[in-house]
């Protein structure tokens, strides 16, 4: 659902969040290294993540998933710890669709109403509420005893001696027992036994995955037939989409205010566009965002699907990385935003999230600092929602080597731990900056301004854009490929934005040809004053095809200049 307001998400891996144990160790247990609950996100924290300038909060992994955790004593079945990823287990590998994850709660037995005080507590604090729906795959144990009264279980009803069935949840291998390049043993619980093996989530039909597949999940069955070949059966509607209806009004009616799909370009478009506007029937203030990662397939998620958002990740994160980290021209910036002109109210922009590795770790920029081009220009290239990480406005780096997940510059998905960063903002629940270094004050301070900028200004929600590349280039006035600068319009007011991503200052001067005053309707000056919103100065620029405007930019800097006409 599009609005005029700047959409700004700020996700939180809901396990890590709240995590104050700063002696985790290695592959450690939840009573070791311990967990985050759901309790530790206050009205105080919250507060602050809306003056930072969020609109949106995404709690990752809230439902009930697989983990190595006994919580047997709860009514909860016990997972085969060679079917889970990590102590604590990947947050997409789905236990009980209908229940929130007891790690998560402070008393797991009141796990449900825990989860609807922190929806209450996000809404008291002026944010809404994204959660998860994983409708691809499932934990290989998947089994629901939370589902409400007269809702059957996925695959309760199944034939398993057929591969594949319209009117099957999963697909089998009949006659073959799960076997696979992973040891599926454990000196406590014995062998894992699946018989006919299931059809593993990464879309493997067969009972041998490896160690490089999500052999931790299976597949869900929505009526293409993958093994046979004998292609889509969705009439009658096959049973998967039902259950998975159900799944997502349960969750709806609970009050959230949008659903992030993942891996949403592996399940079929046409379920989307069945569920959605149903869904939305119920309830039109919805938001969903899809996962999808073959810009081929954009518009199809969109006008047939009927997504509000997908991720802008093969285009413009990807091509802001190369430029951040210096393997590709700042020119590609343009081709980007060509590439989904149509459609780019529908991109999700963001530098980070937790498939990505962190800006400030080694795998990447090493230094928070030198993507702030890229974060100016991601969050107000145009009105299209943004969204950041946890602890990247802080430059958390992510380099610990927590367990499953192996130092790989990302925060660990399927362990317990805790995050450096964020554990000392919290400060034994004070939530201020007192344990903060300087730098990562600044940091702080800088993406405060930025997303509120982006937040209030009407020329980010709603203007127009306009970029200045193609009158930029081949001169001496500017390097294009290490400068960009482009135009914000809405009403009176116009912005000129520039950034440098080289490693030096840079005293540049950005052309504004005269198709940019007439496609604009903007009148020209010979002077004029601009504001620069990111520093809170003034200064006396020329506004005309006439005359270059000179801009003097920092080492990874950018300005925003506002102008009143």
């Amino acid at each position: 659902m599009k609005t005029t307001e700047k959409i700004i998400i700020y996700q939180i891996f809901t396990r890590l969040f709240g995590n104050t144990n700063g002696r985790c160790i290695q592959n450690g247990p939840i009573g070791q290294n311990g967990c985050g609950k759901m309790d530790d996100i206050t009205k105080q924290v919250l507060h602050e993540i809306k003056n930072l300038g969020a609109t949106h909060v995404w709690y990752t992994g809230l439902l009930a998933h697989a983990t190595q955790t006994d919580y047997s004593s709860y009514g909860i079945p016990r997972n085969h710890p060679s079917v889970v990823k990590g102590k604590a287990g990947s947050p997409y590998a789905i236990t009980d669709y209908y229940s929130i994850d007891p790690d998560l709660a402070v008393h797991p037995e009141k796990r449900m109403e825990e989860f609807l005080e922190l929806v209450k507590r996000t809404h008291e604090c002026g944010l809404k509420l994204i959660m998860d729906f994983v409708p691809n795959h499932v934990a290989r144990q998947y089994r629901s005893v939370s589902k409400p009264e007269g809702i059957k279980d996925l695959g309760e009803d199944d034939d398993t001696n057929q591969a594949f069935s319209a009117n099957n949840n999963f697909y089998y291998m009949p006659g073959q027992k799960l076997e696979g390049e992973i040891s599926l043993y454990d000196e406590e619980m014995g062998n894992y036994v699946e018989m006919p093996a299931k059809a593993t989530g990464n879309n493997r039909f067969d009972a041998w995955p490896n160690r490089n597949d999500w052999y931790e999940t299976v597949k869900l069955n929505y009526g293409v037939d993958y093994i046979n070949n004998t292609g889509c059966h969705f009439n009658p509607i096959p049973d998967t989409w039902n259950k998975m209806k159900d799944i997502l009004l349960f969750w709806a009616d609970k009050g959230i205010d949008g659903f992030r799909c993942d891996m949403a370009e592996m399940v079929p478009c046409e379920f989307w566009g069945w569920v959605i506007p149903q869904v939305k029937s119920l309830h039109p203030e919805l938001t969903f965002i899809a996962e999808v990662y073959n810009p081929n397939e954009y518009r199809n998620y969109i006008h047939n699907g009927h997504f509000d958002y997908l991720y802008d990740k093969v285009g413009l994160y990807d091509t802001l990385r190369a430029v951040t980290c210096g393997y590709q021209s700042a020119t590609a910036i343009t081709g980007c935003w060509q590439s989904v002109d149509d459609i780019q109210d529908h991109m999700l922009n963001f530098l980070e999230n937790h498939d990505e590795q962190r800006i400030a770790s080694d795998f990447f920029a090493g230094n928070a600092f030198k993507a702030l081009p890229a974060l100016i220009v991601s969050a107000t290239l145009n009105t299209n929602p943004m969204m950041i990480y946890f602890g990247q406005e802080f430059g958390e780096r992510g380099m610990d080597c927590e367990g499953f997940s192996g130092r790989d510059g990302r925060t660990t998905i399927f362990d317990y731990w805790s995050v450096d960063s964020i554990r000392r903002w919290n400060n034994h629940g004070r939530w201020n900056n007192h344990l903060l270094n300087n730098k990562e004050k600044e940091l702080h301070r800088f993406y405060k301004k930025l997303l509120n900028i982006c937040r209030t200004e009407a020329a980010i929600t709603q203007g127009q854009f306009f970029d200045l590349m193609y009158v930029n280039k081949g001169g001496w006035q500017m390097n294009e490929h290490k400068q960009y600068a482009f135009l914000r319009k809405y009403g009176k007011e116009v912005m000129l934005i520039a950034v440098n991503f080289a490693d030096m200052p840079a005293q540049i001067a950005v052309n504004i040809p005269e198709h940019a005053f007439d496609y604009l309707h903007m009148p020209s000056f010979q002077t004029c004053t601009a504001a620069d919103l990111l520093n809170g100065t003034e200064e006396s620029i020329p506004f005309t095809p006439a005359k270059a405007v000179a801009v003097k930019l920092q080492a990874w800097g950018g300005k925003i200049l506002k102008i009143t006409l």
